[in-house]
Protein backbone atom coordinates (compact mmCIF):
# COMPACT_ATOMS: atom_id res chain seq x y z
CA UNK A 1 0.00 0.00 0.00
CA UNK A 2 2.76 2.45 0.94
CA UNK A 3 4.68 1.73 -2.27
CA UNK A 4 1.56 2.61 -4.26
CA UNK A 5 0.99 5.79 -2.25
CA UNK A 6 4.66 6.75 -2.67
CA UNK A 7 4.31 6.49 -6.46
CA UNK A 8 1.05 8.47 -6.38
CA UNK A 9 2.62 11.23 -4.29
CA UNK A 10 5.59 11.45 -6.66
CA UNK A 11 3.24 11.60 -9.65
CA UNK A 12 0.96 14.27 -8.13
CA UNK A 13 3.78 16.51 -6.91
CA UNK A 14 4.76 17.03 -10.56
CA UNK A 15 1.23 18.17 -11.39
CA UNK A 16 0.97 21.80 -12.52
CA UNK A 17 -2.56 21.91 -11.11
CA UNK A 18 -1.37 21.08 -7.60
CA UNK A 19 1.46 23.62 -7.85
CA UNK A 20 -1.00 26.29 -9.06
CA UNK A 21 -3.39 25.40 -6.19
CA UNK A 22 -0.60 25.78 -3.64
CA UNK A 23 0.59 29.10 -5.09
CA UNK A 24 -3.00 30.39 -5.21
CA UNK A 25 -3.53 29.62 -1.52
CA UNK A 26 -0.18 31.24 -0.68
CA UNK A 27 -0.96 34.39 -2.64
CA UNK A 28 -4.46 34.79 -1.19
CA UNK A 29 -3.31 34.08 2.38
CA UNK A 30 -0.43 36.56 2.27
CA UNK A 31 -2.69 39.16 0.65
CA UNK A 32 -5.37 38.83 3.33
CA UNK A 33 -2.88 39.02 6.18
CA UNK A 34 -1.20 42.04 4.56
CA UNK A 35 -4.50 43.91 4.25
CA UNK A 36 -5.54 43.34 7.87
CA UNK A 37 -3.59 44.31 10.97
CA UNK A 38 -5.84 42.11 13.11
CA UNK A 39 -4.91 38.45 12.64
CA UNK A 40 -8.35 37.28 13.81
CA UNK A 41 -10.08 39.19 10.99
CA UNK A 42 -7.73 37.65 8.45
CA UNK A 43 -8.53 34.19 9.84
CA UNK A 44 -12.25 34.89 9.35
CA UNK A 45 -11.57 35.92 5.75
CA UNK A 46 -9.46 32.80 5.18
CA UNK A 47 -12.27 30.70 6.60
CA UNK A 48 -14.36 31.43 3.50
CA UNK A 49 -11.54 30.13 1.31
CA UNK A 50 -11.17 27.02 3.46
CA UNK A 51 -14.90 26.27 3.43
CA UNK A 52 -15.51 26.79 -0.30
CA UNK A 53 -12.33 26.59 -2.39
CA UNK A 54 -10.51 23.83 -0.49
CA UNK A 55 -13.36 21.27 -0.72
CA UNK A 56 -14.01 22.21 -4.37
CA UNK A 57 -10.40 21.76 -5.50
CA UNK A 58 -10.01 18.62 -3.39
CA UNK A 59 -13.03 16.91 -4.89
CA UNK A 60 -12.38 17.98 -8.52
CA UNK A 61 -8.64 17.23 -8.49
CA UNK A 62 -9.11 13.84 -6.81
CA UNK A 63 -11.86 12.74 -9.20
CA UNK A 64 -9.89 13.85 -12.26
CA UNK A 65 -6.73 12.15 -11.04
CA UNK A 66 -8.56 8.88 -10.36
CA UNK A 67 -9.92 8.67 -13.90
CA UNK A 68 -6.59 9.71 -15.43
CA UNK A 69 -4.89 6.93 -13.44
CA UNK A 70 -7.51 4.33 -14.38
CA UNK A 71 -5.17 2.35 -16.66
CA UNK A 72 -2.56 2.26 -13.90
CA UNK A 73 -5.19 1.01 -11.46
CA UNK A 74 -6.23 -1.71 -13.92
CA UNK A 75 -2.57 -2.75 -14.17
CA UNK A 76 -2.33 -2.97 -10.38
CA UNK A 77 -5.50 -5.06 -10.21
CA UNK A 78 -3.87 -7.59 -12.56
CA UNK A 79 -1.02 -7.98 -10.05
CA UNK A 80 -1.18 -10.18 -6.94
CA UNK A 81 -2.48 -7.27 -4.85
CA UNK A 82 -5.74 -6.99 -2.97
CA UNK A 83 -8.15 -4.33 -4.18
CA UNK A 84 -8.26 -2.92 -0.65
CA UNK A 85 -4.52 -2.29 -0.78
CA UNK A 86 -4.73 -0.67 -4.22
CA UNK A 87 -7.54 1.76 -3.40
CA UNK A 88 -6.21 2.64 0.05
CA UNK A 89 -2.77 3.23 -1.44
CA UNK A 90 -4.28 5.56 -4.04
CA UNK A 91 -6.29 7.38 -1.37
CA UNK A 92 -3.30 7.80 0.92
CA UNK A 93 -1.18 9.21 -1.88
CA UNK A 94 -3.79 11.74 -2.99
CA UNK A 95 -4.71 12.67 0.59
CA UNK A 96 -1.10 13.33 1.61
CA UNK A 97 -0.45 15.42 -1.51
CA UNK A 98 -3.58 17.56 -1.13
CA UNK A 99 -3.00 18.03 2.59
CA UNK A 100 0.61 19.08 1.98
CA UNK A 101 -0.54 21.63 -0.62
CA UNK A 102 -3.05 23.08 1.84
CA UNK A 103 -0.58 23.25 4.72
CA UNK A 104 2.03 24.96 2.56
CA UNK A 105 -0.46 27.38 0.97
CA UNK A 106 -2.31 28.44 4.11
CA UNK A 107 -0.24 26.96 6.94
CA UNK A 108 2.92 29.02 6.28
CA UNK A 109 1.13 32.42 6.28
CA UNK A 110 -0.90 31.45 9.35
CA UNK A 111 2.23 30.42 11.26
CA UNK A 112 3.90 33.71 10.33
CA UNK A 113 1.03 36.13 10.96
CA UNK A 114 -1.34 34.33 13.33
CA UNK A 115 0.42 31.57 15.32
CA UNK A 116 -2.52 31.29 17.73
CA UNK A 117 -4.97 28.63 18.79
CA UNK A 118 -7.49 30.08 16.33
CA UNK A 119 -5.01 29.76 13.49
CA UNK A 120 -4.32 26.18 14.54
CA UNK A 121 -8.03 25.33 14.51
CA UNK A 122 -8.32 26.89 11.04
CA UNK A 123 -5.54 24.64 9.77
CA UNK A 124 -7.08 21.60 11.46
CA UNK A 125 -10.47 22.31 9.92
CA UNK A 126 -8.85 22.69 6.49
CA UNK A 127 -7.01 19.39 6.83
CA UNK A 128 -10.11 17.44 7.85
CA UNK A 129 -12.14 19.09 5.07
CA UNK A 130 -9.46 18.16 2.54
CA UNK A 131 -9.46 14.54 3.71
CA UNK A 132 -13.26 14.40 3.82
CA UNK A 133 -13.72 15.61 0.26
CA UNK A 134 -10.88 13.46 -1.07
CA UNK A 135 -12.76 10.53 0.47
CA UNK A 136 -16.07 11.71 -1.04
CA UNK A 137 -14.35 12.08 -4.43
CA UNK A 138 -13.08 8.49 -4.26
CA UNK A 139 -16.62 7.33 -3.57
CA UNK A 140 -17.94 9.24 -6.61
CA UNK A 141 -15.11 8.00 -8.84
CA UNK A 142 -15.53 4.35 -7.90
CA UNK A 143 -19.33 4.50 -8.11
CA UNK A 144 -19.32 5.96 -11.65
CA UNK A 145 -17.45 4.31 -14.52
CA UNK A 146 -17.90 7.26 -16.86
CA UNK A 147 -15.51 10.17 -16.20
CA UNK A 148 -18.03 12.90 -16.99
CA UNK A 149 -20.64 11.36 -14.69
CA UNK A 150 -18.07 10.88 -11.93
CA UNK A 151 -16.91 14.50 -12.06
CA UNK A 152 -20.53 15.65 -12.28
CA UNK A 153 -21.45 13.62 -9.21
CA UNK A 154 -18.48 15.01 -7.27
CA UNK A 155 -19.42 18.59 -8.18
CA UNK A 156 -23.04 17.94 -7.29
CA UNK A 157 -22.06 16.62 -3.85
CA UNK A 158 -19.81 19.65 -3.27
CA UNK A 159 -22.59 22.04 -4.35
CA UNK A 160 -25.04 20.24 -2.06
CA UNK A 161 -22.80 20.53 1.00
CA UNK A 162 -21.57 24.06 0.23
CA UNK A 163 -24.82 25.73 -0.87
CA UNK A 164 -27.99 23.66 -0.97
CA UNK A 165 -27.69 22.09 2.48
CA UNK A 166 -27.62 25.43 4.30
CA UNK A 167 -30.77 26.52 2.46
CA UNK A 168 -32.52 23.29 3.51
CA UNK A 169 -31.47 23.78 7.14
CA UNK A 170 -32.68 27.39 7.17
CA UNK A 171 -36.01 26.25 5.73
CA UNK A 172 -36.39 23.60 8.45
CA UNK A 173 -35.49 26.04 11.23
CA UNK A 174 -37.90 28.66 9.87
CA UNK A 175 -40.77 26.19 9.40
CA UNK A 176 -40.45 24.68 12.88
CA UNK A 177 -39.32 27.78 14.80
CA UNK A 178 -42.12 27.29 17.36
CA UNK A 179 -40.65 23.96 18.50
CA UNK A 180 -37.54 23.21 20.59
CA UNK A 181 -34.81 22.61 18.02
CA UNK A 182 -31.65 22.45 20.13
CA UNK A 183 -30.86 18.82 19.40
CA UNK A 184 -32.13 19.09 15.84
CA UNK A 185 -29.71 21.95 15.09
CA UNK A 186 -26.77 19.88 16.36
CA UNK A 187 -27.89 16.82 14.38
CA UNK A 188 -28.33 18.84 11.17
CA UNK A 189 -24.87 20.39 11.54
CA UNK A 190 -23.38 16.91 11.93
CA UNK A 191 -24.69 15.89 8.51
CA UNK A 192 -22.44 18.39 6.72
CA UNK A 193 -18.62 18.35 7.04
CA UNK A 194 -18.41 21.98 5.89
CA UNK A 195 -20.76 23.08 8.68
CA UNK A 196 -18.72 21.15 11.23
CA UNK A 197 -15.50 22.82 10.07
CA UNK A 198 -17.17 26.24 10.19
CA UNK A 199 -18.37 25.63 13.74
CA UNK A 200 -14.89 24.53 14.86
CA UNK A 201 -13.39 27.87 13.83
CA UNK A 202 -16.27 30.14 14.87
CA UNK A 203 -16.37 28.66 18.36
CA UNK A 204 -12.66 29.41 18.73
CA UNK A 205 -13.26 33.00 17.59
CA UNK A 206 -15.97 33.34 20.25
CA UNK A 207 -18.40 35.23 17.99
CA UNK A 208 -21.33 32.87 18.55
CA UNK A 209 -23.38 35.77 19.97
CA UNK A 210 -23.56 37.19 16.44
CA UNK A 211 -25.12 33.96 15.16
CA UNK A 212 -28.39 34.24 17.08
CA UNK A 213 -30.21 31.18 18.42
CA UNK A 214 -28.05 28.64 16.60
CA UNK A 215 -24.92 30.37 17.88
CA UNK A 216 -26.10 30.01 21.47
CA UNK A 217 -26.84 26.32 20.93
CA UNK A 218 -23.46 25.77 19.25
CA UNK A 219 -21.65 27.60 22.04
CA UNK A 220 -23.36 25.54 24.73
CA UNK A 221 -22.67 22.19 23.08
CA UNK A 222 -19.63 22.54 20.83
CA UNK A 223 -17.89 24.90 23.25
CA UNK A 224 -17.57 22.10 25.82
CA UNK A 225 -14.89 19.42 25.97
CA UNK A 226 -17.44 16.78 24.98
CA UNK A 227 -18.51 18.96 22.05
CA UNK A 228 -14.92 19.13 20.81
CA UNK A 229 -14.59 15.35 20.99
CA UNK A 230 -17.95 14.97 19.25
CA UNK A 231 -16.85 17.33 16.46
CA UNK A 232 -13.63 15.42 15.84
CA UNK A 233 -15.48 12.09 15.90
CA UNK A 234 -18.00 13.31 13.32
CA UNK A 235 -15.23 14.64 11.07
CA UNK A 236 -13.47 11.27 11.27
CA UNK A 237 -16.72 9.61 10.22
CA UNK A 238 -16.88 11.90 7.18
CA UNK A 239 -13.36 10.82 6.25
CA UNK A 240 -13.75 7.10 6.89
CA UNK A 241 -17.35 6.34 5.86
CA UNK A 242 -17.20 7.40 2.17
CA UNK A 243 -13.86 5.58 1.86
CA UNK A 244 -15.28 2.36 3.32
CA UNK A 245 -18.20 2.50 0.88
CA UNK A 246 -15.76 3.18 -1.99
CA UNK A 247 -13.62 0.18 -1.00
CA UNK A 248 -16.65 -2.12 -0.89
CA UNK A 249 -17.82 -0.96 -4.33
CA UNK A 250 -14.29 -1.26 -5.75
CA UNK A 251 -13.94 -4.85 -4.49
CA UNK A 252 -17.05 -5.92 -6.40
CA UNK A 253 -16.60 -3.69 -9.43
CA UNK A 254 -15.86 -5.20 -12.83
CA UNK A 255 -13.01 -3.14 -14.26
Amino acid sequence: MFKISKYVIYDILRSKVLIAYTLFLLAVSFALFSLETDGAKSVVSLLSIVLIIVPLISVVFTTTYFYNAYEFIELLVAQPLSRNTILLGEFLGVAVSMTAAFLIGIGIPVLIYSPTATGGVLLLSGVVLTLSFVSIAFFSSVAMRDKAKGIGMSLLLWFYFAVIYDAIVLGILFSFSDYPLDKVVIALASLNPIDMARIMVLMKLDISALMGFTGAVYKQFFGSSFGLLYTMAIMLVWIILPLIVAVRIFKKKNL
